[in-house]
């Protein structure tokens, strides 16, 4: 199959590139401009088309150029450092790439007879406050995907939570499957041990706000780069959570990532308190998150996860690399 991918450069894509590869796809990665991140693409065994995904002609070109079967949808531009009291102003970028970009890529597909489409959602943007009247989901445990999006959430998370809707609608009237994550980490990520969050956590500046009653649901980037290539293989539409098997709330994983680290434990603070510091939506995400339930994934899509516990994952990543840069 060809496919083309288009944010093959970022968390996910950089697992993704070379995993296509192996399995026998012809990858064609699309770039905004042809540097560095290009060269080394197409030394992973990528071909590269160029065009700014929010520039509608360009990119109708590049994938007419590209004549792709499949389009694999990862565009994003999240800073590497976020501040949760302008998270509607970090993620402006992110939210026109999911909304106008995501529109011209998978039009453009549509004109050259894409068959099969797959993008990125988020499976952290559950409501918290449980299932809709006649909803299969009854609004206790980890979410699964007839559970609805927040409904009333924080104003910082309004335009992204907007921007996610409207690349869902646009996946589902391309007939095709969005794949959404739970936290990523990895290389590359805020998780990882170059990471801006994990800097935080081992300078003793991330604090247990509220009792860390946040639920996560985490995905390391290679499982969601094994997700992809499943799904490409599938004739599966619709929605689906890829995340690991261990849902866990903030005041368990925090700790363990602070022992990890070498950091002292976090410090307890009270949400009011915290507000002052990261607003509203910082105090939602450590407070009010939903985990994710992964059993349609496991079941629609033949996948597990290779790192089946966030414990496992954080240990390998950030104790390997520990010790190599120790040496």
């Amino acid at each position: 199959m060809r496919v083309l991918v288009a944010g093959a450069t970022g968390v996910i894509g950089s697992q993704l590139v070379p995993l296509l590869g192996s399995v026998g796809h012809e990858v064609i990665a699309l770039v905004r401009t042809d540097g560095g991140r290009a060269a080394a693409l197409r030394s992973a065994g990528a071909t590269t088309v160029t065009a700014d995904a929010l520039d509608g002609p360009a990119t109708a070109r590049a994938v007419r150029h590209a004549r792709p079967d499949a389009i694999v949808n990862m565009l994003t531009a999240i800073p590497a450092e976020l501040n949760p009291k302008h998270l509607a102003r970090d993620f402006e970028q992110t939210n026109r790439l999911r909304t106008v970009g995501t529109a011209q890529l998978l039009e453009a597909g549509r004109a050259a007879g894409v068959t099969r489409v797959i993008s990125q959602g988020l499976a952290y943007a559950y409501d918290p406050g449980g299932a809709p009247e006649g909803g299969t989901d009854d609004g206790s445990g980890p979410a699964t995907e007839s559970a609805p999006l927040w409904r009333r959430p924080p104003k910082q998370f309004v335009p992204v939570l907007a921007a996610l809707t409207e690349l869902e609608r646009h996946t589902r009237e391309a007939d095709g499957l969005v794949l959404r994550f739970g936290h990523l980490y990895g290389p590359g990520s805020l998780y990882a041990a170059d990471g801006s969050f994990t800097a935080q956590v081992r300078a003793g500046k991330v604090p247990l706000v509220g009792g860390g009653t946040a639920t996560f649901s985490f995905t390391h980037a290679h499982d969601a780069a094994t997700a992809i290539v499943a799904a490409l293989d599938k004739n599966v539409t619709g929605v689906l959570n890829i995340v690991d098997d261990e849902p866990a709330r903030m005041s368990t994983w925090l700790p363990v990532l602070a022992d990890l680290l070498g950091a002292k434990r976090p410090k307890s603070v009270p949400a009011a308190v915290a507000r002052l510091a990261v607003g509203g939506w910082g105090v939602a995400f450590m407070t009010r998150l939903r985990g994710a339930d992964n059993a349609r994934a496991k079941g629609t899509l033949d996948w597990r996860p290779r790192y089946a516990s966030w414990r496992t994952g954080f240990g390998n990543e950030l104790t390997d690399r520990a010790d190599t840069e120790s040496r």
